[in-house]
């Protein structure tokens, strides 16, 4: 019985796609700098002129797909982060939205091969997506680890 796992070797040429969107900045800033951070302490070049990193902003999480999709199919990327925050209102739109990012971001896994790390923070108050985005915790660094792990593991499947 073989067993896979990514094991964070030989991430040095990894290299990594952020999407992040614009709305709920105050969020998603910080989920990003919480991102960067895990994957500077973990070997990945984040400065601006890394090669091994690039950062898109998007208007809102509903861009995200389709935006992933188009750095995913380019072929410079073992892995997409997404980055976005979703907070409950009055309205139905909350459920078109998280529905749809999610939908469309395991949508990009699926039909690229390449992982995307679905990062959007789907919360009832702002609270709540400021306490998972750095006053208790910051997400952003786990969906980092995230993708070193998956781009580890994509490198041992068979046929990869």
């Amino acid at each position: 019985m073989a067993t896979f796992e990514g094991r964070f070797t030989d991430l040095g040429q990894v290299r990594i796609a952020v999407v992040v969107a614009r709305f709920n900045d105050l969020v998603t800033a910080k989920l990003l700098s919480g991102c960067l951070d895990c994957l500077s302490r973990h070997g990945v070049d984040t400065t601006a002129e890394s090669s091994q990193l690039d950062v898109a902003w998007v208007p809102g999480s509903f861009e995200l797909p389709l935006v992933s999709q188009n750095l995913a199919r380019s072929g410079l990327y073992q892995v997409v982060i997404t980055l976005g925050a979703v907070i409950r209102g009055d309205t139905p739109h909350f459920d078109v939205v998280v529905a749809e990012a999610s939908k469309g971001i395991a949508a990009v896994a699926r039909d690229t091969g390449v992982p995307v790390i679905f990062g959007v923070l789907t919360t009832d108050t702002m609270q709540q997506a400021l306490e998972r985005a750095g006053i208790k915790s910051n997400l952003g660094w786990s969906y980092g680890l995230e993708a070193l792990e998956m781009a580890s593991l994509m490198k041992v499947l068979p046929g990869h």
